[in-house]
């Protein structure tokens, strides 16, 4: 998955992009490349979790309070993608928001028992997770 991104503006007057020193003004922001993708099962590689992928973030978008909840000296960069799962553990189901530096494929070929994935996900002939509705991602 790759993200790529471009920033300017239009006046409303004339519909045409604002100019600078005679020159186009627009900000091309670095193109991430994810590493999982939508549907795909992971664990955490520190804290005993794994859960399907459901949405991703090309670079941190929570709170700030978030953020700062998290022990510094494991605290994750900001500039990396992130994912939302639908997670779980031995004892619960949950979501969970996740930086990829975190995350490792899960290959135990282990389903997820969230109670949340047949409304989001269908299951392929391979065992893997597909969108139930494609055009939301």
């Amino acid at each position: 998955m790759r993200w790529l991104c471009h920033i300017g503006s239009t006046s409303p007057e004339t519909g045409t992009s604002a100019r600078r020193d005679h020159g186009l003004f627009e900000v091309m922001i670095k193109a991430r490349t994810a590493k999982f993708q939508i549907g795909q099962i992971v664990r955490h590689r520190i804290f005993s979790f794994r859960g399907v992928i459901f949405d991703i973030d090309p670079e941190f978008n929570n709170t700030e309070e978030w953020w700062l909840s998290i022990p510094e000296d494991v605290r994750p960069h900001k500039d990396q993608p992130f994912y939302h799962l639908l997670a779980e553990n031995s004892d619960s189901e949950y979501v969970a928001y996740v930086s990829e530096q975190n995350l490792l494929p899960d290959d135990s070929g282990e389903p997820i028992r969230h109670s949340q994935v047949s409304e989001i996900f269908v299951k392929d002939k391979s065992g893997g997770y597909r969108p139930r509705n494609p055009s939301l991602n």
